[in-house]
């Protein structure tokens, strides 16, 4: 309920026996009724303001956390950093029979490796977006894989079979030559919808047994 104050206040009044008497005013305290039947609309205003209030900075706390996951990881290790990546949108891309496609970032030199030999590799794997969520980098070892045997998704197993030691290319594996099944999420890695089209980066670092051969 709205009050309205009024100011207390002391007058004098006639003299009495020489001395002067005072007359004390209450402070008045009353309601306007035009602000009594306002209150409940006023409350009602007061609350819808704050639940849109609380809302906003709900929704503005999502939206950061959104921002802040999409965000890639700091000081992670690359084969190919945002000026290679750069460069790379000016290279047009070669196109394999099985919707594979591939851009060299550095062709090597030497034989590429034949079905069923074992090749030592490095390789980041990340989203369409160049998140990265794997990278044998990271883990501080290359990968050693048998190309063409079903060890790798096929993407990968097919792009290194063209590829020379020392090369370094960028496969832009369709999503089913990905992962069916898709990944998981883990800490510090975005999750992969099965059957989502993936980016890896790969390094053929050597061939045992073929190199020494040349």
């Amino acid at each position: 309920m709205a009050l309205v104050t009024q100011k207390a206040f002391c007058s004098p009044q006639a003299h009495v026996g020489g001395r002067t008497r005072l007359r004390a005013v209450r402070v008045c305290c009353q309601s306007r009724p035009e602000q009594a039947a306002d209150a409940p609309r006023r409350n009602l205003l007061q609350k819808s303001v704050a639940l849109v209030a609380a809302a906003a900075v709900l929704a503005g706390s999502q939206s950061a956390a959104a921002l802040a996951a999409s965000l890639p990881p700091q000081d992670i290790k690359v084969l190919c950093d945002v000026e290679c990546s750069a460069a790379l949108e000016a290279v047009e891309a070669v196109t394999l029979p099985s919707g594979l496609k591939y851009k060299d970032i550095s062709p090597g030199s030497g034989p590429s490796p034949p079905v069923g030999f074992q090749v030592v590799a490095n390789y980041v794997a990340m989203t369409p977006n160049l998140r990265v969520f794997d990278s044998s980098l990271e883990k501080g070892k290359p990968y050693d894989i048998r190309v063409g045997a079903g060890q790798i998704i096929k993407g990968l197993d097919e792009g290194l079979l063209g590829m020379k030691p020392g090369g370094i290319r960028r496969l832009y594996i369709p999503g089913d030559l990905a992962f069916p099944k898709g990944l998981k999420a883990a800490p510090g890695r975005p999750a992969v919808p099965p059957a989502t089209p993936v980016v890896f980066d790969v390094q053929l670092l050597y061939i045992p047994g073929l190199e020494g051969d040349e």
